[in-house]
């Protein structure tokens, strides 16, 4: 039998278990099981559906057992923000809310009337977003009143999966703070606005470090996925993201991240968090990492107008692949930078038109080819980077030195090359399998391991 630590990576579209086992000093990875993940719409809510995704969990467990490998420990990561319900039975109250449901729009501006903005960043140093859960809980609080009475538990995603594996409640620090709930100095529970919102306090668990030990596999799931002895279940760094950034950003403390898909966050690690008002009017978001420590970073618009153009060229037929776009917009002479942030893109049905159209506003040299569009992106992105970068330079103590890009677009040559050019860093990319590398380091290290010199 070949031991393996087991991570269990949850995203948006898809989830996969994969198994890591570590050889002479290397960490080989081996997907195990993927499958399938999105929103359910049902009436005027939208849901995620939580059973199917915990029977695809055991499923991938079970396979691990099958394929040979001795489970050493099973950690969890998923997306921030949504969470469930626990009754007093230790029952789902009902399948988790996904982020994408529109019930929690309304939310902020209610919230920011009665409350100080600047005041309350300096408490919860968050970016301040519908999604978050703190909004969530406002509108289950004025729309489904009787869920908040009933519940006993209130759980993270990947804390609730580990529930329902463990039988053990507990709120992993590094998804907790993606909440807008959490005291980002103290690292406990904001008990004051928890109050002030109206929430029943009880709901709201022991904060447990990434690295802990939150219990062994209930019989019943041994049983289910056939093993006969105990299997520890960890509370790795649980925010997929943070996972990602704890595999790239284990020693080098002036080395800012990029993690680099639909969306880009960038940004860096650090000791304690900045809860100034220049942090706030930047757009900078205090979230956990490893050890308590910070991850200070902005949400910027990543690869969605590139990705939108190339679904509008495939329908359109004339979509070459990426690898001969990217070769093709190397050679672009289009010199044009557009805000990628701008309102203009965010949900746009026709993005090539949207960006002719800004273009035209802006007095802009209009991009004619798909490998000038192509261009656009990448280097808009650049710039973009670089804005991002003098942000956090202005705000740490000493400058940024490097940046790793990790996530699918760090396979962008194009875009790694731009952004080392006009940012003027060392720019490096990382594993494309951050966040499953980042899982199986916390859990290797929790069991013993010393990950200082893995590779992967």
């Amino acid at each position: 039998m070949k031991e393996a630590f087991i991570a269990a990576d949850f995203g948006g579209s898809s989830g996969r278990v994969i198994a890591g086992c570590i050889t002479g000093g290397r960490l080989e990875l081996n997907e195990v099981h993927r499958f399938k993940n999105g929103p359910v719409t049902m009436g005027n809510s939208v849901y995620w559906d939580f059973p199917y995704l915990f029977s695809e969990l055991k499923k991938g467990l079970h396979k691990a057992v099958l394929q040979g490998y001795r489970i050493q420990s099973i950690g969890i990561d998923t997306w921030g923000v949504d969470f469930g319900l626990i009754d007093k039975a230790g029952n789902l109250l009902s399948n988790p809310y996904c982020y994408r449901d529109g019930a929690t729009l309304p939310y902020p501006d209610r919230f920011f009337n009665k409350t100080d903005r600047e005041k309350h960043y300096g408490v919860n140093g968050t970016q301040v977003m519908p999604i978050n859960t703190l909004f969530r809980l406002m509108a289950i609080r004025d729309n489904s009143p009787w869920l908040l009475d009933a519940a006993e538990h209130l759980l993270f995603t990947p804390d609730l999966f580990a529930y329902f594996i463990t039988g053990v409640a507990a709120n992993e620090y590094c998804i907790a703070s993606t909440s807008e709930l959490l005291d980002a100095t103290t690292r406990t529970w904001d008990t004051e606005l928890i109050e002030q919102c109206g929430f029943p306090q009880k709901i709201f668990g022991k904060i447990v470090a990434p690295g802990s030990i939150i219990g062994n596999l209930t019989k019943e799931v041994s049983d289910e996925i056939g093993v006969d002895y105990p299997v520890p279940v960890i509370a790795v760094a649980s925010h997929d993201t943070a996972s990602a950034v704890f595999a790239v950003s284990r020693d080098n403390t002036r080395q800012a991240f990029l993690s680099s898909g639909t969306w880009s966050l960038l940004g860096a690690v650090i000791d304690s968090p900045i809860l100034t008002k220049e942090a706030m009017d930047a757009g900078f978001t205090n979230e956990g990492a490893v050890d308590f420590k910070i991850r200070f970073l902005q949400n910027i618009t990543g690869l969605w107008i590139l990705q939108r153009l190339v679904e509008q060229w495939e329908k359109e037929g004339i979509f070459p692949g990426y690898a001969e776009l990217i070769e093709k917009a190397e050679s672009s002479p289009c010199t044009t930078v557009i805000d990628v942030d701008a309102p203009e893109f965010a949900n746009t049905f026709n993005m090539q038109k949207a960006i002719v159209q800004y273009c035209l506003n802006h007095n802009l040299p209009v991009p004619e080819t798909i490998a000038d569009f192509t261009m656009v992106v990448c280097r808009s992105l650049a710039y973009r980077y670089k804005k991002g970068i003098d942000a956090l330079n202005s705000l740490l103590p000493s400058p940024i030195t490097g940046l790793v890009i990790m996530g699918g677009g760090a396979k962008n040559a194009l875009l790694t090359e731009l952004t080392r050019d006009i940012t003027g860093l060392e720019v490096t990319t990382g594993p494309f399998e951050a966040t499953a590398i980042g899982n199986i380091l916390m859990q290797a290290k929790s069991m013993g391991h010393d990950i200082r010199k893995l590779n992967f």
